[in-house]
């Protein structure tokens, strides 16, 4: 085989690799916790509350040990769709792999395509990525959980923060290009939280 023979079966094995990295780490986004631990519990949460499967519902209406497992199993596939990227394809892939992860999580192929709004799975891998960045939006989001009493208000907060936090940290270009992807999609997923802000008839956390 020649030269260019050699170059474009690399090339072409790359693309596979980061392919099929993409893929997993959207699959592994896409197993809802929500869904899980409620099941468990014989609750249909999409069938509850505000029908999101995230944290937050989960708090709302089954409590905060649920709310812990699916907070704590949440960001763990973000973490770990971060490790896929950065370790089997290297460089800044990991960014690409979480956003890939918070799609999933999103949009889930197992779930109908009915998922949460991401924001934990998005902090899991950034604990994985920058780690002081995504402890400090975690202990940002959860301290305004609290004092709140509302989980969009903390959403929209850290996702502010995401992307001046990475560029001052000395992110690449790529790095910050990511995040700002998976910051604006956060947000985007936010739209009807946004409205029920702006006319203070948001939900708010009452257990």
């Amino acid at each position: 085989m020649s030269g260019m023979g050699h170059q474009q079966l690399a090339s072409y094995n790359r693309v596979m690799e980061q392919t099929a990295a993409i893929v997993v780490s959207y699959l592994l986004g896409s197993i809802s916790f929500g869904v899980v631990v409620a099941s468990l519990q014989g609750v249909d949460i999409r069938s509850v509350g505000s029908g999101n499967p995230g944290m937050s519902n989960i708090l709302r209406n089954l409590g905060k040990k649920s709310a812990a497992l699916v907070l704590l199993g949440d960001g763990l596939k973000g973490a770990g769709a971060a490790a896929i990227g950065s370790a089997w394809i290297g460089g800044d892939f990991g960014w690409v792999t979480l956003f890939a992860a918070v799609v999933g999580h999103s949009f889930p192929i197992w779930h109908r395509f009915r998922g949460g709004k991401g924001v934990a799975t998005a902090i899991g891998g950034l604990i994985f990525l920058v780690p002081w960045i995504g402890i400090a939006l975690g202990v940002i989001w959860i301290a305004i959980l609290v004092v709140w009493r509302t989980a969009s208000i903390g959403s929209l907060v850290v996702m502010g923060l995401l992307v001046p936090l990475v560029a001052l940290s000395g992110g690449s270009r790529v790095a910050i290009a990511w995040a700002s992807l998976i910051a604006l999609f956060i947000v985007v997923r936010h739209a009807s939280n946004i409205r029920r802000l702006i006319t203070a008839s948001e939900d708010r956390v009452s257990r």
